[in-house]
């Protein structure tokens, strides 16, 4: 049986959010898989019987605390141990779930991620992604989107074959693409980073290197699927595809394209490099968006991207 824990208590419509979206889920995954509910379970419960939903089709963990979006995530993830996240991250951590999807802290599913679950070893800082529609049809993956916003170029080289090998054994593409963003597509375009960046990637044999990546081409799909940036960078590129996306939709346009940049299709963002598969969803999360990250959730555990993972790092 496959586990997928998800936090009851996290983002802005919590509880309400997270149990309803959790329900539209139960028919979308697998037969094999079952969501694990962390939070207040009276209160589940409620939610549950207000959805005609029978609480079996789940399992509770009960929890007291919660851990708010204005804590410390570093002081709250130690002082509230009884919050549906450390809880989580303890099962997660023990083997309990297989995957652990929050639309709470961000702050503090990272902290959980560092220091419960940890990094692989040889990774020398994890990343979070985003996938990132294209015009070809496909999506790309476009890392790292804000966790690490100074990074050196050696960071950098991680995370094009972190991304190549999440590319190949979530999305299904076979012998992914991976160029650095750029403001050219010259070779000798660039700062220093971008520089160093490229000529580390260039070296790496166990990737397909296309090069430098324009920012008019992230969403083409014509020259890479896996784009390498730095948080700064890449946490800018995505706030700016939100926007167009909200100007977009309020001026009535819409299509397949613009549909797939709807964060509620996307549901949550993976962190990618540890030893476990951690999903982190929008705060604003509608349950449409938290049933979207639950079948991420599942896609990613189902892969085994993680083992993959550890094992490059570790040969």
């Amino acid at each position: 049986m496959l586990k997928i824990g998800v936090d009851a208590m996290g983002g802005d419509f919590a509880p309400e959010a997270a149990v309803r979206g959790a329900v539209m889920a139960l028919d979308a995954i697998g037969a094999e898989s079952r969501i694990v509910l962390f939070g207040d379970e009276a209160r589940i419960r409620e939610l549950l019987a207000a959805e005609q939903c029978p609480a079996e089709r789940f399992d509770i963990v009960a929890t007291t605390e919660v851990i708010e979006m204005g804590d410390h995530p570093a002081k709250a993830f130690q002082a509230k141990s009884d919050s549906s996240i450390a809880v989580g991250f303890g099962y997660l951590a023990k083997g309990l779930v297989d995957g652990f999807a929050s639309a709470g802290s961000t702050g503090a599913m990272m902290v959980g991620s560092m220091y419960a679950v940890k990094p692989i070893e040889g990774v020398i800082r994890p990343a979070i992604s985003s996938l990132v529609p294209t015009a070809s049809g496909r999506p790309a993956l476009l890392l790292d989107v804000g966790l690490n916003v100074d990074c050196k170029p050696e960071v950098l080289a991680q995370y094009g074959l972190i991304g190549s090998i999440y590319a190949e054994a979530v999305l299904g593409i076979e012998n992914p693409r991976v160029g650095v963003l750029n403001i050219g597509e010259e070779e000798t375009k660039g700062n220093a980073q971008s520089k160093a960046t490229y000529e580390l990637l260039r070296a790496e044999e166990r990737i397909r290197f296309v090069g430098n990546v324009e920012g008019s081409h992230i969403f083409s799909g014509k020259i890479a699927d896996v784009i390498v940036c730095d948080g700064f960078v890449g946490n800018t590129v995505l706030k700016m595809a939100e926007g167009l996306y909200r100007i977009n939709k309020a001026l009535g346009g819409g299509n397949a394209f613009w549909d797939a940049m709807n964060y509620e299709n996307v549901g949550g963002t993976p962190v990618l490099g540890v030893n476990a598969p951690v999903l982190i969803g929008h705060g604003i999360s509608s349950p449409k968006a938290i049933r979207s990250m639950i079948l991420s959730a599942e896609r990613c555990i189902r892969s085994g991207f993680t083992h993959r993972l550890q094992q490059v790092f570790n040969s």
